[in-house]
C-alpha cells in the first residue's frame, strides 16, 4: 500500500521531467524569439531573454522578399487544403478497392504498394522532376498536390486494415438493398472509416505544412513561396541574419499545427491504434 501511495507520485515527476525535456527546444525557440538577433546564441545558455523584444513579431509579420508573412500563410493552406483533400479521398478509393474486392493480383498490387513505403524519397525526386519539368508544371502548385490524387502508401495501409474490422454482412445486405460498390464504398465504408480518415487527413496536413524540399524544387516565384520557405529566407548567408524575426514567425507558423493536434488528438490515437486490431 505504502508503495502504491508513492509510486504515482515518482511516476508523475518522471513523465513531467521527460516532457520537459522534449519540449525544451520549443520553449528555447519562444523565448529565443523575443531576444535580439546577435544575443540570441551568445546567451544560448540563458533561456529568458533579459530585454524582451516585442518588434521581432512585428518584423516577422512584414515579411521577406518585399512580401508579408500572410502570403506565405496562405499559400502553404491553399497546398495543404488541396492536399490533404487529395489524399483523403485517393487513399480511401485505394484501400476500399484492396479490402474489398476481389481482382486478380490483388495481393501483388498490394504487396508492391507496401514495398514503397520503404522507398526512400530522394531515389525518385529526379525521376519526378524531369517529368514535371516535361509538363511544363514547374513554379506551379501542381508537382506538390498532383501526386497527392493517386494515393499516399501509408494512408492506404492505415485504412485497409481499418477496413478489415468492419464486418462484411454490412456488405451484403448493402447489397441485397441493390447498393453498388460505388454507393458501398460512399454510405457505407466512409462513415464507418471517420477515425482513420481524420487521421490521414492531419498526418497530412502536418506532412505538407512543414515541407521544404517540394517547395524549393519546384516554386521560383516569391508570390508562390510557402511557410517554410519565408522562414528560411529571414537568413542571409551575406549579411545580417535575422534570427529574432525568423524564431517569431516559427512560433506562429506552429500555431495551426499545434492547434489541430489539440482539436483532433482523439482522433489520432483511435485511427492509430484501430488500424493495427486485425492484419
Amino acid at each position: 500500500m505504502v508503495w502504491r501511495n508513492v509510486k504515482w507520485p515518482i511516476y508523475h515527476v518522471f513523465v513531467a521531467a521527460l516532457a520537459l525535456l522534449m519540449l525544451y527546444p520549443v520553449l528555447w525557440m519562444l523565448f529565443s524569439s523575443f531576444k535580439e538577433s546577435r544575443t540570441i546564441f551568445v546567451t544560448a545558455d540563458t533561456l529568458f531573454p533579459t530585454d524582451w523584444i516585442w518588434s521581432n513579431y512585428v518584423d516577422g509579420w512584414k515579411g521577406t522578399a518585399g512580401r508579408p508573412f500572410m502570403d506565405y500563410i496562405t499559400n502553404s493552406l491553399v497546398i495543404v487544403i488541396i492536399s490533404t483533400i487529395g489524399a483523403v479521398i485517393s487513399s480511401s478509393l485505394i484501400a476500399f478497392g484492396f479490402a474489398r474486392l476481389h481482382f486478380k493480383g490483388r495481393t501483388f498490387w498490394f504487396s508492391l504498394m507496401m514495398l514503397t513505403l520503404m522507398l526512400p524519397h530522394d531515389v525518385v525526386l529526379v525521376p519526378q522532376y524531369i517529368i514535371f519539368t516535361k509538363l511544363g508544371w514547374l513554379n506551379s502548385i501542381l508537382p506538390i498536390v498532383v501526386p497527392t490524387f493517386f494515393g499516399m502508401p501509408f494512408f492506404i495501409f492505415l485504412m485497409v486494415q481499418f477496413i478489415r474490422t468492419i464486418p462484411k454482412e454490412l456488405d451484403e445486405a448493402a447489397t441485397i438493398d441493390g447498393c453498388n460498390k460505388f454507393r458501398l464504398y460512399i454510405q457505407i465504408i466512409m462513415p464507418l472509416i471517420k477515425s482513420s480518415l481524420a487521421t490521414a487527413a492531419i498526418f497530412s496536413f502536418y506532412w505538407r505544412w512543414e515541407d521544404l524540399l517540394g517547395p524549393v524544387l519546384y516554386l521560383n516565384s516569391p508570390d508562390k513561396y510557402t511557410v517554410s520557405m519565408a522562414l528560411k529566407m529571414f537568413l542571409d548567408s551575406e549579411s545580417a541574419s535575422n534570427w529574432g524575426a525568423m524564431f517569431a514567425m516559427s512560433i506562429v507558423s506552429l500555431v495551426p499545427v499545434v492547434a489541430v493536434f489539440f482539436i483532433f488528438q482523439k482522433q489520432i490515437v483511435q485511427g492509430m491504434s484501430t488500424s493495427g486490431l486485425k492484419g
